[in-house]
This record gives C-alpha cells, sequence and structure tokens, in this order.
C-alpha cells in the first residue's frame, strides 16, 4: 500500500491497526514526513496476503473512511499481479538488451506484451526472446496522427511504458495517457545537460564525471520526477565515444534499477520529485 497525506498525528496507528484488525501481518514499513509543520506524510507498508481477511473489493470499501478522514491518496497493489511494461526503443539496443536479459532471469518481475520501435532495425532481437516487436514509423510532418496510431494499438495493454533509449520526444497527449507511469531513461545526470547530444555537451565542458538519470515523463522536456541516478568518472583522455562507450553501462543499470522499484511499487511522486522507498 502506497500512501500520501498531509502529515499529521495518528496516521501510522489508524493503518497499522487496520491491518492487524483484519488479520494481516506487517512484512515492512517505511515513512517520510517533509517537514514537522503542515507537511506531507508518506508511507509505504507491506504486509501478507494469505492471512489478510479482506478481498481486494472488501479491502478497498474498509479502507476508504481512514482514507476520508486523513485526506490520503492511496493505493494498493499485490505482488501476485505482474505489471505489464511496453517497450518503446529505437537504433540503440543496449539498455533493451539489459531489459530482456534481466527480465528473463526473473530479475525483473512484469510481462512484456510488446515491444514498439521507429525503426525495424531489432526486431530480430526481440525474437531471440519472444517477444512480440512492432514497427511503428514517425515521421516530424504526421508526429500527431503517427502517435496517436501507437496509442491507440497499445490500448490497455500496459500498465507502464519504458522508453529504452526511444529516440523521439513524445506529444502532450502521449504523455496525459500515461501519468507517471512512462520510464524515461536520459544519457546524463540530470539537471545538467538536457537535450540532444548530451555527451558532446559534457564532452566541451571537459566534465570529470558523466551520468545517466532515469525519470517520470512529463510534457517538459527531461524534466520529469527523478527516479533513479547514477556516474561514472571520466577525465580529459576521454573522447567523445569514450563517454559514449562508458555512459552505456550507467544507462542500463539506471534504467533497470528505476524499472524495479516501479514494479515493486516503491516510488511515490511529490511536486516535480520523488520519494523511493
Amino acid at each position: 500500500m502506497l500512501i500520501s497525506c498531509p502529515d499529521k498525528p495518528g496516521i501510522v496507528s489508524a493503518i497499522s491497526g487496520f491491518i492487524f484488525e483484519h488479520n494481516g501481518n506487517i512484512l515492512e514499513s517505511d515513512q517520510h514526513s517533509t517537514n514537522q509543520h503542515e507537511g506531507s506524510f508518506f508511507m509505504r507498508i507491506s504486509f501478507a496476503e494469505d492471512t489478510f481477511r479482506l478481498s481486494e473489493e472488501e479491502l478497498r470499501e474498509a479502507f476508504q473512511p481512514i482514507a476520508t478522514r486523513f485526506q490520503m491518496q492511496w493505493h494498493v497493489s499485490y505482488s501476485r499481479q505482474r505489471k505489464r511494461a511496453g517497450i518503446l526503443v529505437s537504433k540503440y539496443d543496449h539498455c533493451l538488451v539489459d531489459l530482456l536479459w534481466r527480465w528473463k532471469i526473473g530479475e525483473l518481475t512484469m510481462d512484456i506484451p510488446f515491444i514498439i520501435s521507429n525503426h525495424p532495425n531489432l526486431e530480430k532481437l526481440a525474437n531471440m526472446y519472444g517477444v512480440p516487436y512492432y514497427h511503428f514509423p514517425v515521421k516530424r510532418e504526421t508526429r500527431q496522427q503517427d502517435e496517436q496510431r501507437m496509442l491507440d494499438f497499445i490500448g490497455e495493454q500496459a500498465d507502464f511504458l519504458i522508453l529504452a533509449r526511444y529516440m523521439q520526444i513524445l506529444e502532450p497527449f502521449f504523455v496525459d495517457a500515461f501519468p507517471q507511469r512512462i520510464i524515461n531513461i536520459h544519457h546524463s545526470f540530470l539537471p545538467a545537460f538536457i537535450g540532444a547530444s548530451p555527451y558532446d555537451q559534457a564532452f566541451r565542458r571537459g566534465v570529470k564525471l558523466i551520468g545517466a538519470t532515469a525519470h517520470y515523463v512529463t510534457s517538459s522536456l527531461d524534466e520529469g520526477p527523478i527516479i533513479a541516478q547514477d556516474v561514472i568518472h571520466c577525465d580529459h583522455r576521454d573522447a567523445v565515444d569514450d563517454l559514449i562507450r562508458k555512459g552505456r553501462d550507467v544507462e542500463r543499470r539506471v534504467l533497470a534499477e528505476a524499472v524495479r522499484l516501479h514494479t515493486s511499487d516503491r516510488v511515490l511522486a511529490y511536486e516535480n520529485k520523488t520519494i523511493v522507498f
């Protein structure tokens, strides 16, 4: 269960008391408050389903009075219900390869109903893993129509989307269809080097660290809530190609971590930031 609400006394007691009342066994509990005066409260609490007496529908109905009393925004999910992740990719394959490998060995507990690309190049890779691959060309002059066709195709097939180096800027109507449910990997340590060619920008600045950032997509380019980041060292000997080579490894790791956090319901968006439990 993920919860956010205005901070006030009694929240933890009410939630844990509710779980105890219905014979639930709390397995993990974490919480965070923004400040002591009129702040916000965030909580992730996990409890065993096998002894819990309420069904999904009964839980939602029974918990609602508590949610109303504390003005909660809340969401409950079950680990037995795997999330469906649609993957979008262009020509670069390193993030897609890593996601498929981690998915295949069971590290990422999700289903992948499809891979969509604006190029046909990676279809053989998708076939190796038995994942359906669909080519949706996107042209600048027909971008809205092309993305609408893509959105119509996706329909209800996916719970969230992963942009595994999908080199297209999504239209606002597309982003609005999956609020805080599109994860992008940007090949820089945001907020540095927003936009295109960040490795070239980093090389021109002579930076000593480069990084990667996984974030939720919003209509503002590369400015959505950040889920995960990491960096790698570089120096004056590194050319742009060296930065790209080093950056690929960071991109893979950061995207996989963000997907793991999202699929295990450990991320709460707050303003334009995230609380990661």
